[in-house]
């Protein structure tokens, strides 16, 4: 049986839809389900399409990151977000909670980072060595409790688990349940979450703005600051 998406819109030329914590984005070496294949097998399925259906794959959150995407169904449309995409036209803002507080309530921060692919890992690199590509982003501090931050993030180049490495590298602030970076005293999902997304529609040009939740039910850190969060989200 097939996964029915969460779509919270839909037309002719795109789908929004949330992406779950940790399924992937596209199919990759571990097999599992992922959001492509999950949202052209629901389509395929409600639209009775013959053959194979074409969507999209417009910009990336990684796996245990989640939040709102947009899939573009037609390529025209792909080409044209992913135009806005790269002029920096699409814009993402995420919600983190990290560990302790940034000596700063808000900063942009600007950095080199670099990939290791073997082992899945980015680290921060000097500007000049090979690989090494520029990450920025800016911050602000929403709320502090209990030695957590709520911190509002608005991305601005979207390098590989660039959210998690600057928060950890740059403000030693590690985001809460990321053992991979910094965070080795709590456990279960990865408190980061995409819940923002503008763009301009491909076809019709209306400006298009798209905000979501995190699931607080899987979200112990988030939940400690539903109340704020909640006030964000208009």
């Amino acid at each position: 049986m097939n996964i029915e998406p969460k779509i919270i819109y839909e037309d002719n030329h795109i789908i929004v839809v949330i992406k779950p914590q940790n399924i992937s984005v596209q199919a990759d070496e571990s097999g599992d389900i992922d959001m492509l294949t999950i949202i052209k097998n629901y389509i395929k399925e409600r639209d009775k399409k013959p053959g194979n259906v074409f969507l999209g794959l417009v910009h990336r959150l990684d796996r245990p990151t989640g939040g709102v995407m947009v899939f573009a169904k037609t390529s025209k449309a792909a080409n044209r977000l992913s135009r806005e995409l790269r002029e920096k036209e699409l814009k993402k803002k995420y919600l983190c909670v990290v560990n302790g507080r940034p000596q700063l309530n808000s900063n942009r921060l600007i950095t080199y980072l670099k990939k290791d692919s073997k082992t899945n890992t980015v680290r921060i690199a000097p500007k000049l060595e090979t690989g090494a590509k520029e990450a920025i982003l800016e911050y602000e501090l929403i709320e502090n409790k209990d030695n957590l931050s709520l911190i509002s993030v608005d991305l601005l180049t979207g390098r590989s688990h660039q959210i998690r490495v600057q928060m950890s590298g740059q403000l030693n602030t590690p985001i809460y349940a990321d053992f991979k970076y910094g965070d080795k005293k709590h456990t279960g999902n990865l408190a980061l979450w995409a819940f923002e997304l503008k763009f301009v529609h491909p076809t019709t040009k209306e400006n298009m703005r798209f905000q979501v939740e995190p699931d607080y039910n899987t979200n112990p850190a988030f939940k400690m600051f539903q109340d704020k969060i909640e006030k964000m989200i208009k």
